[in-house]
């Protein structure tokens, strides 16, 4: 058998590069920081034009005896699409960790080895081709990106890597189980291989439902998927911004990589897999949008806009599965809407890092005003927000528009008004409303950085004085992705239609059957829904409710979401950290207990006379000291030791029979 079968090894180099490229900046940091950036930003680079050229290939990679399930890359559309974006997002954010790291930063040296060992390990998870070779980079992903949540090392980094943690080992061990019980129903991990699979291997419906859930559950937490999104607002805090950029951006399409093999392989058109992946992307992208709204710092307010359009991406996902074999909009939404989402939180992460370069904080209160008088920057902040709120002639326009029409054409497969086709008219209505709660949140940041002056005039004058912000390395690297969103959006027929057609092969996804008319009334109406909602209630709630007077006389942006609400502080911290941990150790004594009872009942039967003879004591002074006497009942020979392995193999054949007949 051959270890090693290649048609391209450009699949392993862009795998494995970056850990070579991380480990070499750390020995030459340790000489020279200069030199080390440079080196860091060249290592990127050159991981961004390899990953182009391999769109001009194609292949896998073979490593068939790696731990007993091989590992095994492949090149196809959708994966050279997330190649390309995955290092194109890494190169950017490492030339601005220049200017973000230059004053101060601590652990430099780490943190840019680890960024580089985190875009292998996210490289690994989007060539992978088998589940098995997904969920090992997925873990080493988890791992070392925990370096970069924890780089500042206070207590709210500490506070947050922990919980960031802990969800990366929940998540893993629940993935897992779910990858074994999909290894032992279907025979396979590989991906090609699971829709034959999963349709002709005799395993229950309700197995491999249960197997989708568990990696459901593994995947969606790095996705931060609804209930599982609470680790984020506070690791995305702690963060530095560039890696913050890569968390939203890259990381969590990780968890999203999982989440579409799963449904567009085990349960393809399957209508209640779909119920279910819906259900929790409208909960995500609607709590996402309301947090977003009511909070009052920038980075935070991103944060659950991330969440939020998460649950865009995972109802995109959960239409494919509704609408079965009709379900090319929904693909076509799903693919675009992935990477308009990584495009803008690139942009709008490391505008933030901008902002905090300059100002140290992102409390709305005190950053208010920075950008006035600062048009480049308000520009390049405004094509990542038109994006995200879904403004015609802009991209994310035209992947929100494609998920809106995904419901749309459910609900027209109706001829009458159903019940089923009431609630999908309520699934639109709350997608349309989530829209507008994209567009409040995203005003609001708007206008109180770049409109509003500060309630402190001295600090407004300060800010309107400071002119030299960013280098001209940072600005090139903010108007570079800025000016995707606008040509993306402008031409998508030439753009995002190719994008998702080279890529809708991955998911089982096929041409829509006419062309969309992305100008048209019909879709522009919903968009104009979303955007008169968002105007409306920014006006009512922001304005009227979220910006109060102090005691100084000054207005002041409100966080308005109560702290008892913290899902994360009282309910799964403490059940981590107490109520398992507690039934955890009550399950152990009890079953040390059976064990030493056991293992006590056998030496009174095999040992030891039921009654115990005392020797006298050799000196009456220390007679209570003295031990009774143990006289073994069966003395050690070759016979006594032949029961016991008699006994052993009894024990292992009943094993075996009783599991035998389990499997019947």
């Amino acid at each position: 058998m051959v270890l090693l079968e290649s048609t391209n090894v450009l699949l392993l180099i862009l795998v494995f590069f970056p850990f070579v490229s991380g480990f070499a900046g750390y020995l030459i940091g340790r000489k020279s920081k200069t030199a080390r950036d440079y080196f860091a930003i060249a290592a990127t680079a050159a991981e961004f034009f390899m990953a182009v050229g391999l769109c001009f290939t194609s292949g896998e990679f073979f490593w068939n005896w790696f731990a007993g399930f091989g590992l095994h890359f492949e090149a196809d559309g959708f994966r050279m699409v997330m190649a390309v974006l995955c290092s194109f997002l890494w190169f950017m954010t490492t030339v601005q960790s220049r200017e973000y790291f230059s004053t101060g930063a601590r652990n430099r040296n780490r943190y840019y080895m680890f960024m580089q060992w985190t875009l292998a390990a996210t490289m690994g998870v989007f060539l992978s081709s088998n589940l098995y070779t997904t969920f090992i980079f997925f873990e080493i992903m988890s791992f070392a990106s925990y370096v970069m949540v924890i780089q500042e090392e206070n207590p709210k980094a500490i506070y947050a890597s922990n919980g960031y943690l802990g969800y990366a080992v929940f998540g893993g061990l629940a993935t897992l189980m779910g990858i074994f019980m999909l290894q032992v129903n279907l025979g396979t991990l590989e991906m090609d291989q699971l829709l034959d699979a999963a349709a002709n291997s005799g395993a229950s419906y309700a197995t491999l439902f249960v197997a989708g859930l568990l990696i459901l559950v593994g995947f969606g937490s790095k996705a931060s998927m609804y209930p599982l999104h609470t680790w984020l607002p506070e690791t995305y805090l702690a963060a530095p911004a560039p890696a913050t950029a890569l968390l939203s951006g890259m990381l969590s399409k990780g968890g999203i990589f999982g989440v579409l093999v799963i449904s567009a392989n085990v349960f393809l058109h399957d209508y209640n897999w779909g119920m279910v992946v819906l259900i929790l992307g409208i909960l995500g992208m609607l709590t996402g949008g309301m947090l977003g709204v009511l909070s009052n710092n920038l980075k935070r307010t991103l944060a659950y806009s991330s969440m939020s359009q998460i649950g865009f991406i995972l109802v995109g996902v959960g239409m494919q599965g509704v609408l079965g074999e009709h379900n090319a909009l929904a693909v076509h939404g799903t693919v675009l809407h992935i990477v308009n989402h990584s495009l803008v939180k690139l942009v709008l992460f490391m505008c933030a890092g901008v902002i905090f370069m300059n100002l140290g904080n992102f409390d709305l209160n005190k950053i208010r005003g920075f950008g006035r008088k600062k048009p480049l920057f308000a520009v390049i902040f405004a094509m990542g927000a038109l994006t995200v709120m879904g403004v015609p002639a802009w991209s994310g326009y035209v992947s929100k528009t494609l998920l809106h029409e995904s419901i749309v054409e459910y609900i027209a497969m109706f001829p009458t008004l159903t019940g089923e086709a009431v609630l999908f008219k309520i699934i639109e209505a709350l997608f349309t409303f989530a829209g507008g709660l994209t567009c409040a949140y995203m005003i609001k940041l708007f206008i109180a950085v770049f409109v509003e002056k500060n309630t402190d005039p001295t600090l407004q004058a300060k800010y309107d004085a400071k002119k030299k912000y960013m280098n001209w390395m940072t600005a090139a690297c903010l108007i570079i992705p800025a000016a995707v969103l606008p040509v993306l959006g402008i031409i998508p027929g030439f753009t995002m239609d190719e994008i998702a057609g080279v890529s809708q092969s991955f998911l089982h996804g096929h041409d829509p059957a006419h062309a969309v008319a992305y100008f048209s009334w019909t879709n522009l109406k919903g968009a104009v829904a979303s955007i008169s909602i968002g105007i409306i209630l920014y006006f009512l709630i922001v304005r009227m409710c979220l910006i109060q007077k102090n005691a100084e006389g000054r207005s002041v942006y409100l966080n308005a979401w109560p702290k008892w609400l913290n899902i994360e502080e009282k309910v799964y911290r403490p059940a981590l950290l107490q109520v398992f941990p507690f039934i955890g150790a009550f399950a152990a004594r009890t079953v040390a207990s059976v064990v030493d009872v056991t293992i006590a009942g056998a030496q009174r039967v095999l040992f030891y006379d039921r009654k115990e003879r005392f020797s006298p004591p050799l000196d009456p002074d220390f007679a209570t000291y003295s031990q009774p006497k143990k006289r073994r009942m069966i003395p050690n020979s070759i016979a006594f030791s032949l029961l016991l392995f008699g006994l052993g193999i009894i024990s292992a054949l009943i094993f075996i029979i009783v599991w035998a007949i389990t499997r019947m």
